[in-house]
């Protein structure tokens, strides 16, 4: 029920002086640094801890790995916390948690430190990435929210083209541990007063305010329920697959590229595909309100599954690239559909809850993707039999995406 019709009727969400687009380049710059210091800069701190410590890879990336699983824990949560002690303070909880562990990673000397630096990186990814910006934007959108969560994700991408490369010049520069006390102290820097300055009580029509007035049920009930629904559960395991296949064939890109197109080339096309992941939630947020957004993924999943097709058997440099750029188009789309869908198909209130758990879950598969495809390409080696595998994943999940049940807009 709304707290005042009136109000909520001359809320125009497509215009340029509505709030909410405020609130849009405030997740911006908080997806630009948590994704530059939580996921990309995984690659970096890997590479350095290794050089300056001398420590065995497998020990480096399996902090890596207890950092996706251990934040996949937390991530579960951020919906309630978003709805129990409101957006100000859960951004400004996130932003102080992300730039703690910049310090913290900095600061590693000791293996076991480089672990406890991960647990503090994990509650700063949960308080900066994907749930918490759904969750944020949820509470100033509806009609554009499709395109508010697209716009803002961009900070993702920004943070691995942008991000990384300074971060990395800074380390030549400074050192790999005054950097990251830079970094951290920008982050603190220009997020804090923003934060506190912008982000104030989303309007009465959206969720934070009905959810608290109508006493919903218990967010251990809605996930309970979640786990039991057809059609939470194809979102679900279907963007799971997906992520899996993903992230396992982009980090591997490289080193499939490499002995095929040499080293120069290969990271032109891991350019190309980054860039057109910019590109392709740029011209899909124009439209991405209105499509069927369960048909929508369908069909961003095949066109992965065919660019690995071209990948796996055609080997001229241009196709490769052009391959690469077909895949890349649907990469951004792919973390921002299972809210819109989400959104669409349960109720508002359980907006939250479901939204956190279905990326913990996704996070939980993806965290997996690249071992499991090193290991098949040892197995056999070459990459044709994991790409293959990621190909049929893309299919399967698909046809999945396309199973909606019998449920809908509902969380009893």
């Amino acid at each position: 029920m709304l707290d005042n019709p009136r109000q909520d009727a001359r809320i125009d969400e497509s215009s340029l002086r509505y709030e909410g687009w405020r609130i849009v380049a405030v997740c911006f710059l908080l997806a630009t640094f948590g994704w530059g210091l939580g996921f990309y800069g995984q690659s970096v701190y890997v590479a350095e801890l290794q050089r300056a410590r001398g420590w065995p890879t497998t020990l480096i990336s399996a902090g890596t790995t207890f950092f996706y699983l251990f934040g996949a824990l937390l991530v579960v949560f951020v919906g309630e916390a978003v709805r129990k002690y409101g957006p100000r303070l859960c951004l400004v909880a996130g932003t102080l948690a992300m730039a703690a562990a910049g310090v913290a990673i900095g600061a590693v000397r000791e293996p076991w430190q480089l672990y406890l630096a991960n647990a503090v990186l994990a509650f700063g990814w949960a308080g900066t990435s994907l749930a918490m910006i759904t969750n944020t934007i949820s509470l100033w959108f509806d009609h554009k929210r499709g395109m508010a969560i697209s716009l803002a994700l961009n900070g993702a991408s920004f943070g691995g083209i942008v991000g990384v490369p300074l971060l990395v010049t800074l380390i030549g520069h400074v050192g790999f541990a005054s950097a990251m006390y830079i970094a951290a102290g920008a982050m603190l820097v220009l997020l804090l007063p923003v934060i506190l300055l912008v982000v104030g009580r989303p309007p009465a029509h959206h969720g934070w305010h009905a959810a608290t007035k109508a006493k919903p049920q218990s967010s251990t009930q809605i996930r309970a329920w979640a786990l039991r629904d057809v059609g939470f559960l194809t979102v679900t395991i279907a963007f799971a697959l997906v992520l899996f296949a993903q992230v396992g064939f982009i980090v591997h890109l490289i080193s499939f590229l490499d002995p095929v197109i040499g080293r120069e080339r290969a990271a032109v096309a891991v350019a190309v595909l980054t860039a057109m992941a910019v590109v392709g939630r740029v011209l899909f947020s124009l439209v991405i309100d209105r499509l069927n957004q369960r048909l929508a993924s369908a069909l961003s999943f095949l066109s992965q599954a065919a660019a690995l097709l071209v990948v796996i058997n055609l080997h001229n440099d241009y196709v490769l690239i052009a391959a690469c750029a077909l895949f890349g188009f649907s990469v951004g789309n792919l973390i921002t559909l299972p809210s819109l869908i989400v959104q669409q198909e349960f109720d508002s209130s359980s907006f939250g809850v479901l939204i956190s758990l279905n990326t913990a879950i996704n996070q939980v598969t993806y965290a997996f993707g690249p071992g499991v495809v090193g290991a098949l390409r040892d197995w056999s080696g070459g990459y044709s039999l994991p790409f293959y595998l990621c190909i049929a994943l893309e299919l399967a999940a698909a046809a999945l995406i396309m199973v909606r049940g019998n449920r809908s807009r509902r969380a009893d």
